[in-house]
C-alpha cells in the first residue's frame, strides 16, 4: 500500500474558540483543482474517528466558499470534535504500470481537530491538517530522486514492473522529465505552505510522510538537484 503524506499546522492561539474561523482561513488557502474547482464534502466527526459523524454535507452539488463551510461546520462546535472536508487538487502523476503521465485531479483532505478531540491528539499531529495524498507525487517511486536523501533508495528489485520502470528511466530523457514534474508538485506543495503561514498565525509547521524520516529534507533534496 503506497504511503501517504501530509501538511501539519499548528497556531499559537488555537482554541474551541479560534478553531472555526482559523478553519476557514486554512480552506481559504487550499489550491483546488481547477477542473473540480470546490469543496466536496464536510464531515463532523465528534470523540474520535471510530463514531459514527454527527453531520454530513454533500457540497458538490454548489460552490461552497470557505466561509459557507465554515459556517456548516459552526453549526456543532465543541471541543470534542474534528471537521473533514473533501476536495481535490491539481498534481503531476505517473503511472508505473503504464509509463505516463496525467496532469490532473487528486484527492485532498483538510481537516481541523478540536483541542480535546480523539484524546487530545491535535497537540501530537496538528491542529490543522491536509492528507495531501500519496507521497509519491512528491518523491518520486522507490527513492530514485535524490537517492542520498531518500529513506529507502532504489533497491534495485526484479520485479517486471520495476525493472521495466528503471529501464524507462534509464532512455532518453525521461529522468530529466520525471525530476521535473516531481518539483512541479513540490513546488506547488511549498507554495500552498507559504500561504497557509502567510494567512494564519502558524506557530510551527511540519511536512510529513509515511515513509521518509525526513520528508521536509527529501524534498529540497530533490528541489536542489541539478
Amino acid at each position: 500500500m503506497a504511503n501517504r503524506a501530509y501538511l501539519r499546522v499548528w497556531t499559537r492561539d488555537f482554541s474551541v474558540q479560534t478553531m472555526i474561523p482559523e478553519f476557514a482561513r486554512f480552506l481559504t488557502t487550499a489550491p483546488l483543482s481547477e477542473s473540480e474547482g470546490r469543496f466536496q464534502q464536510l464531515i463532523v466527526q465528534a470523540l474520535d474517528p471510530t463514531e459514527s459523524p454527527v453531520a454530513e454535507w454533500d457540497l458538490k452539488e454548489g460552490t461552497f466558499s470557505p466561509a459557507e463551510v465554515a459556517a456548516l461546520a459552526a453549526l456543532h462546535i465543541n471541543e470534542d470534535t474534528a471537521y473533514i472536508v473533501e476536495a481535490q487538487w491539481d498534481l503531476w502523476s505517473f503511472d508505473i504500470e503504464i509509463m505516463k503521465w496525467t496532469y490532473g485531479p487528486q484527492p485532498l483532505e483538510l481537516l481541523c481537530q478540536g483541542p480535546a478531540y480523539d484524546g487530545g491528539i491535535a497537540a501530537a499531529t496538528g491542529h490543522l491538517v491536509a492528507d495531501l495524498g500519496f507521497e509519491h507525487f512528491f518523491t518520486g517511486h522507490a527513492g530514485l530522486l535524490a537517492p542520498g536523501a531518500a529513506t529507502n533508495p532504489f533497491g534495485g528489485s526484479d520485479h517486471p514492473v520495476e525493472r521495466t520502470f528503471r529501464n524507462w528511466m534509464a532512455a532518453g530523457d525521461n529522468l530529466k522529465q520525471y525530476h521535473q514534474k516531481t518539483r512541479e508538485n513540490i513546488q506547488k506543495l511549498f507554495a500552498w505552505l507559504e500561504a497557509v503561514e502567510a494567512a494564519l498565525p502558524v506557530e510551527r509547521s511540519e511536512l510529513s510522510s509515511e515513509g521518509e524520516e525526513n520528508f521536509e529534507a527529501r524534498l529540497d533534496a530533490i528541489l536542489a538537484q541539478r
